[in-house]
């Protein structure tokens, strides 16, 4: 495994110890790895977000080039992604 040397801000050093010293984590360096993945997951959530996204306004763009068309207003439509987008 590489090395990394790095520099924090004294608030985070502060929260990287209280993690090790609380128990939940046997080192500073496990500590930054989650960190970093955590990071790491939640980009690729987002980019899966943003191609789920694409994909759906091309859908809805073929749709409309094809004269397939929706009587529901752009709010309910909107409510209606909300709603699938929580699920």
């Amino acid at each position: 495994m590489a090395t990394m040397n790095i520099s924090l801000p004294d608030e985070l050093v502060d929260f990287v110890e209280g993690e090790v010293d609380s128990g939940g984590y046997t080192s500073s360096s496990e500590v930054v790895r989650e960190a970093i993945r955590l990071l790491q997951h939640d980009k690729d959530l987002e980019a899966e977000k943003r191609a789920v996204l694409k994909r759906e306004v091309g859908l809805g763009l073929a749709d409309a080039a094809a004269g397939r068309f929706s009587d529901k207003t752009v709010f309910e439509l909107a409510d209606e992604v909300r709603r699938e987008h929580r699920r």
